[in-house]
Parts: structure tokens; sequence; C-alpha cells
């Protein structure tokens, strides 16, 4: 019996794979189109308080972890059964939908509560907020901890609440995946179908990562409705820079917490 099988492989690795190769586009195409950016390479130097090889670093340990989590419960649970009668386009559509509001409501109030708790914040989420310019590649950038409390036990949820079959939760998490690393790549490209679908998108989450906007906007990854229904979404509009680019502006003032 082979330690790995290909299912398993796909199911472990293809998240991963879908990580890297969305943030490497952004990088590559960073580097030709500044005029598009919300932060300019000078802030980027300035602000951000961990270096692009230590971010790298901690991203692949995250996934080293996810990686073997993965693998346990894939043994455990026996994996895909290749027995099942695969579900219809729209059962798949509906489980997509269901795991999106699932991830999205437990995500927010998790967040906004490791954003409350100076313990919690201190300890463990202010790591991911060391990046006020987020890099793509930096999405899951962040304490074992925090990473754990949020996305671990979100995407467990979604998964479960859903019903998704092991195969297409993998295709969920290459999604979520993809959809966490355009949120961070701080970049506005015309067209950026996230951007259309989507009010939670690169600017939203860019706003969060501001000084002062962490009190602000914590719902990722799709949607806006909890923002809105708890009173923490901020509204804000994104003016061109100085100099070249665009930036996010709040377009009322702060609540005093």
């Amino acid at each position: 019996m082979a330690f790995l099988t290909l299912d398993e492989l796909v199911d472990i690795f293809l998240p991963i794979l879908a990580y890297w190769i969305y943030s490497g586009l952004y990088e590559i195409l960073g580097s030709f189109h500044e005029n598009h950016k919300l932060h300019s390479k000078k802030d980027e130097e300035a602000k951000n308080l961990v270096s692009k090889k230590t971010v790298i670093t901690v991203v692949l340990l995250q996934q080293i972890y996810q990686a073997t989590l993965t693998f346990v419960l894939l043994k455990v649970t026996g994996g895909n059964d290749t027995s099942v009668q695969p579900s219809s386009l729209i059962v798949i559509a509906r489980q997509f939908v269901v795991a999106m509001l699932v991830l999205d409501t437990y995500q927010y109030f998790m967040h906004r509560y490791m954003h409350h708790n100076k313990f919690l914040y201190r300890n463990f989420h202010s790591y991911h907020h060391r990046l006020i310019v987020p890099y793509a590649f930096g999405a899951i950038y962040g304490h074992p901890v925090d990473w754990f409390l949020i996305d671990t036990m979100g995407g467990a949820l979604a998964t479960i609440l859903s019903g998704m079959s092991p195969r297409t939760s993998t295709f969920f998490f290459c999604f979520s995946n993809i959809k966490g690393v355009d949120d961070h790549c701080g970049m506005l490209l015309p067209g950026n179908p996230f951007h259309i679908l989507f009010r939670n998108n690169t600017a939203f989450h860019d706003f969060h990562h501001q000084l002062h906007g962490t009190k602000y906007n914590f719902e990722t990854p799709f949607f806006v409705m909890w923002d809105r229904i708890m009173g923490t979404y901020m509204p804000y509009s994104v003016e061109k820079r100085a100099g070249g680019g665009f930036e996010t502006r709040p377009v009322k003032e702060f609540k005093d917490d």
C-alpha cells in the first residue's frame, strides 16, 4: 500500500501550489505595474516590521503544519471514497456558498475578538499586522496559534457544516487561498474579477491593515455583511496617490473606542 495516494497528494498540495502560483504572479506583475499599487516601495520599506525573507519562511512553516494536518485528517477519515457518486455541480455550488457564509461568519467574530482581546492581539494576531503594507505571499503570515484559531478552525467548520467531500473541500481551499492572496496583493488591476464580484477585496482589506483601520473592516475573505450588521464597517474611498498609484482613505471620522 502506498504511503500517499495520488488523490491524497492532490488534496494536500494543490491548495499550497495555488497559493504560491497566484502570489508569484502578483510579484511579477508588481514589477511592471507600479501605478496600480496601493503603496509605494518607500512605504513598504519604512512601515513593514518584518522582512520578505522572514515572511516567506513563516508562511512555508505554516504550510508544513497545514500539509501535516491535512495528511492526518485524510488518514483518520479515509480520505476520498471512490465508491461514492460524485456530487452534481448544483450541489457543489450550494456547498461552496454555505462554506463561504460559515467561513466569513466564524472569521469575522474570531478576527474581531483577536483585535479586542489585548492578550491575544499582543501575543498572536499582531504578528500578521507587522505587515502594514501587505505582500501577496504574506496572506497567511502570522503566529501559528493565530493561524490555527482563525484559519484552521474556520476552514474545518466550513467544510463540516457545508457537507463537502474531501475533494470538493480541496477546491474550496484553493479558491479561498487565491482570494486571500488577492486581498493582500496591494494592487488594483483593471478587470480583476474579485474586485468586480466582491466588496470585500484588496482595498477593503488593505484599509484594515493600516494603523487607522485596525478597528474596522474585520470580515474575511468574501463578504462585508457582518461588518455592516455589527457596526464595524468603515466606508473608504480609493484615491490617486501623489507620485503614482492609489491609496485608501476613510470617508467619515473614526469612532473613539
